[in-house]
């Protein structure tokens, strides 16, 4: 060992640094082992690189690895790696950055910031994870020597107001960190970091998928009670989306799948994708074969796990993929990031957007081919993601036109298959402008409702849309081709067209609107509690009649929903259509031309407006009044 001792005081802002970093930046000290071993990975990496451009580097590299070693004597873990290694200036320049310049900057930065992830991420900013080790270590040892060079050196401080630093001889090509523990303390989150099942733990969580192998050595008793000390490989080092996909199996899809997702079956789509350019990245993405139980619980987690060339960042990175894509199951490893970037840093950071651009646009993407090469596979997978993915139209205008190509619903063509905007638009009626649909609780009372009446007699195919999202999104989009959504149950409905040029169909029209001149005011005013019109309808055929929406107004149902979430919605006044074909409105009329002051005429036109509700599934304001009203009509007519 070298005879000089150089020690360096730090400065009254990095002592300050320093307890943030060890008494509140991290909220699990377990991850101290993932920076040590990241920062050995580091250093394996730069020697592997040096030694190809440099041929006349004095360094072996048929053995490249990292070491741990536990001695529960000394209560002392190490983290070694036979990489670069440092100089004695490397040592100031590198795990001295916290005392540099710019550091009161960073406290005065921290201090203002209320929320401890954002302020882990600016401590990830300076570089400075090395230092984690003093949440578990009371001092830390660190010897070091560079390959290419015969002088070795060692750093070493208590984390508090010094550092020392002096030449060492003698030792290897490569960094050992030793970290003197503290006494294991629950309630503090110190776990008992010398516990073999505990540091095999941590690196199975966030270092698995290194690429160089993390050994330790472990004492094996055998049968014989002989003890043999051996030592094992603690990381798979199978990371698998950065190897080619012509290289990995089905079966290791498989596996890596059922591993990250705790799902038993296999996944219904693999997608593999690498990014390069200013911002390199990896990503293997799955779309499970079945919905997991969870996928509407406001508790489920979203998003996929997070790593930095390797490392484990986070499990549930939000950041990376929308709510409506929850379903989705993977990995993402990109090249850029900080070790310590911090949920809220991702939601701002403009490359990681874009990045989940590109993400959700493979996903879609994949699906759509499942949807063109596999109908029957693709209506599946519908039944199982569907609900979900219509969310997309309410939180990702940019994907609309993708999501829309997606779509399958119930329609009025066949009752046993859904069918897709696109094939609806092929059935398309010659001069049908816009794509018909009716929501509802279920099919049956769908293709009951009044509003079928007529594009049932004259063959127009509508769309059956009985999700709670449907009432939502279908309001949310515009058009698809170049066709509008129109709901049957809301603005007027002519599927006869315009009558100028039809003398016939015109004097008709005039005819009826002429005959219920004085009934539809009369009746306007005694509903007036309850509709803003009433008009005569284009749309039954056997119905008396139906309750309709202007084209702007909000359903029924979406009224109930918003109640439901706790919001004060405005009551809706809608439209009753009545049908003048139908016995009990020809009826209804000619009693109010003979007697417009008969009090049982406002009777039954409350009957017919209940009437109307019920028809559509809906609620009646006073059921009670209502079935006295129909109980003593009925009795009148015995």
């Amino acid at each position: 060992m070298g005879s000089t001792v150089e020690t360096l005081e730090f400065q009254a802002e990095t002592r300050q640094l320093l307890r943030l970093v060890i008494h509140s930046i991290y909220s699990n000290k377990d991850i101290f082992l993932r920076e040590l071993i990241s920062n050995a990975s580091d250093a394996l990496d730069k020697l592997r690189l040096e030694s190809l451009i440099d041929s006349g580097l004095d360094a072996d590299t048929s053995d490249l690895h990292i070491a741990l070693e536990a001695d529960p004597d000394a209560r002392t873990l190490t983290v070694r790696d036979n990489g670069i290694g440092m100089t004695r200036d490397d040592l100031v320049e590198l795990i001295g950055t916290i005392a540099k310049s710019g550091t009161a900057g960073l406290l005065e930065k921290i201090k203002e910031t209320e929320d401890a992830a954002a302020a882990q991420s600016l401590i990830g900013q300076f570089g400075v994870g090395f230092y984690s080790a003093f949440m578990v270590a009371d001092r830390v040892v660190l010897r070091t020597r560079r390959a290419g060079t015969e002088a070795g050196a060692q750093w070493e401080s208590d984390g508090e107001g010094t550092y020392a630093i002096q030449a060492v001889d003698g030792l290897p090509v490569g960094t050992s960190v030793t970290l003197h523990l503290k006494p294991v303390d629950g309630e503090d989150g110190l776990a008992d970091y010398l516990a073999e099942w505990k540091i095999r733990q941590i690196v199975k969580q966030y270092s698995d998928f290194i690429r160089w192998p993390i050994r330790m050595a472990s004492e094996r008793t055998d049968a014989e009670g002989a003890t043999t000390r051996e030592v094992d490989t603690l990381n798979s080092m199978k990371a698998l989306w950065a190897r080619p996909r012509s290289e990995v199996t089905e079966a290791e899809y498989t596996e890596f799948y059922q591993q990250i997702s705790h799902d038993w079956l296999a996944p219904a789509e693999t997608i593999h994708m690498r990014a390069e350019g200013t911002f390199e990245y990896e990503a293997l993405l799955f779309i499970p074969a079945q919905a997991p139980f969870d996928l509407f619980s406001r508790d489920t987690k979203r998003g996929v796990q997070l790593y930095v060339k390797r490392v484990f960042i986070m499990d549930d990175c939000e950041a990376l993929m929308p709510d409506y894509l929850r379903f989705v199951k993977g990995v993402v490893d990109a090249h850029d990031l900080s070790l310590n970037i911090s949920r809220e840093i991702l939601q701002q950071d403009r490359q990681i957007r874009g990045v989940r651009r590109r993400l959700v646009k493979k996903v879609l993407g994949a699906l759509k081919d499942v949807q063109a090469k596999d109908a029957e596979r693709y209506a599946g997978l519908w039944e199982q993601f569907g609900r979900v993915l219509k969310e997309g139209f309410l939180e990702d205008a940019d994907s609309t036109e993708a999501l829309l190509e997606l779509v399958s619903a119930a329609s009025t063509h066949d009752a046993e298959r859904t069918t897709t905007l696109r094939e609806y638009v092929g059935r398309m009626k010659e001069g049908q402008e816009a794509i018909y649909y009716l929501t509802g609780e279920d099919r049956g009372t769908v293709e009951n409702s009044p509003h079928m009446e007529a594009f049932a007699a004259k063959g127009y195919e509508v769309l059956i849309l009985t999700d709670p999202v449907d009432e939502v999104w279908v309001e949310r989009v515009p058009a698809f081709d170049g066709h509008r959504l129109q709901s049957i149950a809301k603005g007027q409905v002519d599927l006869d067209g315009p009558v100028d040029g039809d003398e016939e169909a015109g004097a008709e029209k005039a005819r009826r609107e002429q005959e219920f001149a004085a009934l539809l005011p009369w009746l306007t005013g005694a509903l007036s509690a309850q509709v803003k019109e009433v008009r005569l309808s284009s749309r039954l055929t056997t119905s008396a009649a139906c309750i309709v929406g202007d084209a702007q107004d909000m359903t029924p149902t979406l009224e109930k929903m918003y109640r439901a979430m706790g919001q004060q919605v405005p009551p809706v006044k809608r439209v009753l259509e009545l049908n003048p074909a139908h016995p009990l409105i020809t009826a209804l009329r000619t009693a109010h031309e003979a007697n417009p002051a008969d009090p049982a005429l406002a009777e039954i036109a409350e009957l017919v407006h209940g009437g109307a509700l019920l028809a559509e599934g809906g609620d009646l304001p006073d059921p009670a009044r209502f079935t006295r009203l129909l109980t003593d009509r009925l009795a009148r007519g015995l």
